[in-house]
């Protein structure tokens, strides 16, 4: 019988799983092709919302270009964001990453990615959990028109 090796201390302030070296990279990855798109979006890494009743921190988070006063910080955002990124970790399921993206959805994020590393792929979930997943080619988000390489995510830097 297997038992769970106990949550870190990361774990357990960020209610996620650890980062791995693969989900460190492709995180780097998108922020810097999300870049392009900056403005009219900003890109926020590993920002906490607070939607509801649910606090719920994605990878990226990319909102419409946001006012920034570096005197006053906020330490959970209740505006949802127009599109989230979860990068899956090895420690966590898909199924576990889909409910988190079906919650975000419902609370008014328009689009949500789940990037899969060892899949090399990219699923772009939307309203009613519509998704579309490419594996080459070009990502083409449908509520903010970002483009994205699926091979320039994945490129060995």
């Amino acid at each position: 019988m297997q038992t769970e090796k106990p949550l870190s201390d990361y774990e357990q302030e960020r209610g996620k799983p650890m980062p791995s070296k693969l989900h460190s990279l492709l995180q780097k990855q998108l922020i810097i092709a999300f870049h392009d798109f900056e403005p009219p979006y900003t890109v926020f890494s590993e920002l906490t919302l607070q939607l509801g009743d649910r606090e719920l921190t994605p990878d990226l988070s990319l909102y419409e270009k946001a006012t920034v006063d570096f005197t006053q910080d906020e330490l959970r955002m209740t505006e949802p964001p127009l599109l989230t990124v979860e990068i899956a970790s090895p420690t966590q399921s898909v199924q576990d990453l889909v409910d988190k993206i079906r919650v975000l959805i419902e609370h008014g994020v328009q689009s949500c990615w789940l990037v899969q590393p060892p899949l090399r792929t990219i699923t772009v979930f939307t309203e009613g959990m519509e998704s579309t997943t490419y594996d080459r080619g070009t990502v083409t988000d449908p509520v903010t028109e970002i483009e994205v390489d699926v091979g320039e995510v994945f490129a060995t830097p």
